[in-house]
């Protein structure tokens, strides 16, 4: 760092109200030292890895200084930085003073927006953006979507979320795999099996490979919906694929049957499983005990629980 910003750098450190205002004390050294876009950045980065209370005060200052040579990306940054500290209104008023100062918006800032709201619940505004997004009359990247199906994942609508999608692939664009997962774990808590299947189907188009924990989601959705033998089939499916199956995977699949009250197809799956040399772990165990206490049967569940520890010590061994 320069002798001028270490200069500036001082004088913001002992900064107190008592002396006066920061922007005073800004303008003087602008006035006196002349520093350059450089020297602004220094003195920014500098503040930020510090976590200086003042910094944002001292971002805003530099917006209004032409030696910053403030540009759009400046305006996104501290936006940005709000958004994360959720001052949604310390936010827009950056964006609205922006645009008086003759910026012109651009997707990238938009999105910043959409996804400011989106985090913060409002899903009318992030929609307003959205459109402001559309009406540029430019193709909207993986981004700008993104954001507003996460949006409506947020606010409990995974169908619109899904529509988004299907835009964005007929266009052959793709999200990013954590806006599937999150679409597909939507679809997955209310049980909405046929939607989990789509987007699980969507996830291969995209060319992304599912691992266990997608296939989890999906199994879960058709143990919620009560499709146990679908939720098998999909176990059965990882398996074939060479998705080695975890035990959440499995403990998903009793839990499906148990919903049907379907026991002895439970226990055949466990020992085809044992057969296939898969041992079930400590939730599956867990969820089987459970099961068989409903059933009031004391003796099975004294033999689970012996059997897992047993499994378990020779493992450790």
């Amino acid at each position: 760092m320069v002798k001028r910003c270490k200069a500036v750098m001082r004088q913001i450190i002992c900064f107190s109200e008592e002396k006066g205002r920061l922007c005073d004390v800004l303008g003087a050294w602008v006035k006196i030292m002349k520093p350059t876009r450089a020297d602004w950045l220094s003195v920014l980065k500098e503040l930020k890895n510090m976590d200086h209370p003042l910094y944002l005060e001292v971002a805003e200052h530099a917006l209004l200084e032409e030696s910053f040579e403030p540009n759009l990306r400046d305006y996104t940054k501290l936006i940005h930085y709000y958004s994360k500290e959720s001052q949604l209104d310390a936010a827009e008023n950056i964006f609205t003073a922006m645009k008086q100062r003759g910026f012109i918006c651009d997707q990238v800032i938009l999105t910043t927006m959409v996804h400011m709201y989106s985090k913060a619940g409002h899903l009318d505004r992030a929609e307003e953006y959205f459109e402001e997004i559309k009406l540029l009359g430019e193709p909207l990247d993986k981004r700008s979507y993104g954001s507003m199906i996460m949006t409506y994942i947020r606010a409990g609508m995974p169908e619109k979320g899904e529509s988004l999608l299907e835009e964005m692939d007929a266009q052959e664009i793709y999200a990013g795999s954590e806006v599937y997962k999150a679409l597909l774990r939507a679809y997955s808590k209310i049980g909405n099996a046929e939607g989990a299947q789509r987007v699980f189907d969507a996830i291969q188009m995209a060319g992304i490979i599912p691992d266990d924990k997608v296939c989890s989601l999906l199994i879960y959705a058709y143990g919620m919906a009560g499709q146990s033998e679908k939720a098998r089939i999909a176990f059965e499916n990882m398996k074939r694929v060479g998705i080695k199956p975890t035990d959440k995977c499995i403990s998903l699949v009793l839990v499906a049957y148990e919903k049907e009250n379907m026991i002895n197809t439970a226990l055949k799956f466990l020992i085809d499983l044992e057969k296939d040399g898969i041992m079930v772990g400590e939730e599956t165990s867990r969820i089987l005990a459970s099961w068989f206490r409903k059933l009031g049967v004391v003796e099975e569940v004294e033999l689970v629980l012996r059997d897992f520890a047993t499994t378990t010590s020779h493992q450790i061994s």
